[in-house]
């Protein structure tokens, strides 16, 4: 069987973590071959704490460019939260008055053009990585032991319409509710063991547009996999 390439650039060490982790091993599973990497002007500027954020679109744009002069990449995607997202970045400044859905979808169409290479996917995490944690609520509880904590979740992404659609504002992002819930979360750790010991088929079942996204890379891939 032909081995395709999967190369998944990061945002920060939270997706660092959770693309080596368990992206990495999914998309092995169907027989992948899985590159890392995080974006440049994070990997020194985040320092211990891990913190991720895209200042600039020519900033992302510039990794995703290099990347790409790299011929054995046959998959070239992101794993960047669209909270956050640079404000001058493709489709950033006519976003449609639509759905979450529709809005992220109409920036990452912008940034494919944008970039213009076929192998380029772009992926913005609606509308960032905790949304794949309260996905997998059940087990952060029992990971951190806060069984209450599950419960307060789910309650959150009941109330929300799903776990991409909790309210993406400064203080009220996925990451700043989980936290407000839980101040010993640690972010770059918890959360991706968390989707690591739930697995990615929770992610898939509960996230629309992250099921999509599988989706999309497993068509690329050739993999006939699907969630």
């Amino acid at each position: 069987m032909n081995v395709r390439r999967l190369h998944i650039l990061c945002e920060g060490q939270t997706e660092e973590n959770l693309a080596n982790e368990t992206l990495r091993p999914y998309f092995a599973s169907a027989q992948a071959y899985v590159t890392v990497s995080v974006l440049n002007t994070r990997r020194t500027a985040a320092g211990p704490n891990g913190k991720g954020g895209v200042g600039r679109w020519s900033s992302l744009e510039r990794d995703i460019r290099l990347l790409a002069r790299d011929s054995s990449i046959d998959v070239l995607t992101t794993l960047v939260d669209y909270y956050g997202a640079p404000s001058d970045a493709p489709g950033m400044g006519d976003r449609p008055r639509g759905t979450a859905y529709d809005r992220v979808a109409h920036v990452e169409s912008a940034m494919a053009r944008a970039v213009d290479d076929p192998r380029f996917l772009p992926h913005l995490v609606l509308h960032e990585t905790e949304a794949w944690v309260i996905a997998c609520a059940e087990t952060l509880g029992e990971l951190v032991g806060k069984p209450r904590l599950s419960d307060s979740l789910r309650a959150l992404a009941t109330s929300a319409g799903g776990p991409e659609l909790v309210n993406d504002g400064p203080d009220t992002a996925p990451s700043k509710r989980i936290t407000r819930l839980h101040p010993t979360y640690r972010k770059t750790r918890d959360g991706p063991d968390a989707v690591h010991l739930a697995g990615v088929e929770q992610v898939r079942l509960r996230c629309p547009h992250a099921d999509a996204w599988f989706r999309a890379v497993e068509e690329r891939l050739g993999t006939g996999r699907s969630g």
